[in-house]
């Protein structure tokens, strides 16, 4: 399962933003630090089920829509320093470690300044700025490690190559998720040779490959916070406006039978009677939902998996002629994989088992087998044909 950290300063709205995203049981406050051991829950992206176009009912989604589970982690606050330990750094950089990407939960308002603390006027793109150099200060003294060792084994007589140094880094990082074709890709695009004076500029480089960064302007719902968030767009490719208090109102009021609520849906219908109170509340989100569309969440979990990582869905299936597993449930599972994925890929990702026993794949709607080095499509349907 693909697994998101969400991270930033304190008070920024992390845990609400889990919450929203998930409904998770998690502690919410306005001091800072009330994360210290990471909230761990499951989330959802949603994309329209590829049983719409084959004209049959699947079972498993909602009014069309495709529910595939994600893992979202939120970590504990990041101040400035947090490389030297300073805060909750040490334990709030490894627990983003295992992570693909990151959902960088931004207080749009610029009412709480880079520890957390509230005030007037503050400019969030501070935030942004400060999270991305703490994380490549931590790459880099991961990476220095690497590149004693590899400069050690020159000075001993061993072979300088561009293998071994390859090698060498990715021993290192292992642990942090990346892999070989990370470290590889980041040295092509570096054109240097790496050594102690460009090694920090390295570090950032293979930050933004290996943990890319979604922004999460988040408190949008207050006023001061549109300015800031026109500013913050200028300079982030990656940024979604969204308000996670209002998107965990909107969660628990349906949940509650008070309204009807699709998350990510511009709209939502009020299902019974309602005090004034309610009434004034679901108001005002419904002028925030006509103004931007959305709260934001779904939309940052969607962006984050299929733009940011450029994932795709694949369906795999048993019986290629109905769509079905062996018990007949039609498209029983949805996976998400990497674009550039192989048959290979998918039949690992569905149980190690099947990826050692591994034949070939057969394409579920054109029933004709498919190469093993074919790269699947978005909304593929295969059949794995195992020994």
């Amino acid at each position: 399962m693909i697994e998101i950290a969400i991270v930033g300063k304190p008070n920024a709205g992390k845990s609400t933003f889990l919450k929203a995203a998930t409904l998770a049981d998690v502690k919410i406050a306005s001091y800072p630090f009330t994360t210290i051991e990471p909230n761990i829950a499951v989330g959802y992206v949603t994309v329209d089920c590829v049983c719409k176009e084959l004209n049959i009912q699947c079972g498993k989604c909602i009014n069309g829509k495709r529910f595939i589970p994600i893992k979202l982690i939120d970590v504990a606050g990041l101040v400035p320093g947090a490389h030297e330990g300073r805060g909750l750094g040490n334990k709030f950089l490894d627990d983003l470690g295992k992570s693909q990407a990151l959902i960088h939960v931004v207080d749009a308002s610029g009412t709480t300044n880079e520890e957390g603390n509230f005030v007037k006027g503050y400019n969030p793109l501070n935030d942004i700025e400060f999270l991305e150099n703490e994380i490549d200060e931590w790459f880099y003294g991961i990476l220095k490690k690497a590149l004693e060792k590899f400069l050690r084994s020159i000075q001993k007589g061993g072979k300088a190559t561009k293998d071994e140094l390859i090698d060498i880094l990715t021993k290192q990082v292992t642990g942090l998720k990346i892999n070989e074709n990370m470290v590889k890709e980041a040295l092509i695009l570096f054109k240097e040779n790496l050594n102690e004076k460009n090694l920090r500029e390295f570090s950032s480089l293979l930050r933004k490959i290996s943990k890319p960064i979604m922004i999460a302007a988040n408190k949008m719902d207050i006023p001061s916070s549109e300015e800031n968030y026109n500013k913050m767009k200028e300079k982030v490719k990656y940024i979604v406006p969204c308000s996670a208090d209002l998107e965990v109102a909107l969660r628990l009021a349906e949940k509650n039978g008070i309204i009807e609520y699709f998350p990510g849906e511009q709209k939502f219908f009020v299902k019974k009677e309602i005090s004034e109170i309610q009434k004034r509340a679901l108001e005002r989100i419904e002028e925030f939902l006509k103004k931007w569309k959305s709260t934001g969440i779904q939309e940052c979990l969607n962006k984050t998996v299929f733009e940011l990582l450029d994932y795709i869905v694949v369906y795999p299936v048993e019986n290629e002629n109905r769509f079905s597993d062996k018990k007949g449930n039609i498209l029983p599972d949805a996976f998400l994989l990497p674009k550039g994925s192989k048959p290979i890929d998918l039949a690992y990702a569905i149980h190690t088992e099947i990826g050692n026993n591994f034949i070939c794949a057969i394409d579920a709607r054109t029933k004709q087998r498919i190469s093993n080095d074919q790269e699947l499509k978005n909304n593929d349907i295969i059949k794995i044909v195992t020994r």
